[in-house]
């Protein structure tokens, strides 16, 4: 099996066989040079990149967006029912007003 190892678990624990740790800022650039080259050990290292840290961030985000949709759904339905009971109360009105005039008219 040929996976990278994290952090946590890395691949190999030999400090030789690991890549260097990167200098901080505080040091030269350049003062240091290289002398051996790793790709392994830099790609093991490498497999807690920034999007993986931000994947609950991501998460979050789409979590709060679906509620809001659901928040939005709710209101439509909500302004619907009430529509819809406001357009049966003044049908119903209407239809007094029209048997209130016809009761005028006849007498």
């Amino acid at each position: 099996m040929n996976t990278a190892g994290t952090i946590d678990r890395p691949l190999t624990h030999d400090p030789k066989k690991q890549a260097p740790m990167k200098p901080s800022i505080d040091e030269l650039a350049g003062s240091a040079p290289e002398d051996f080259t790793t790709s392994g050990a830099i790609d093991s290292r490498q497999n807690r990149t920034r999007e993986m840290q931000l994947i609950p961030e991501a998460l979050a985000r789409a979590h709060m967006h679906e509620r809001l949709q659901d928040a939005e759904r709710e209101r439509r339905a909500t302004r619907l029912v009430t529509a819809r009971r406001m357009q049966r109360r003044a049908e119903r009105a209407s239809l007094r007003a029209r048997r209130a005039l016809a009761m005028a008219v006849m007498q």
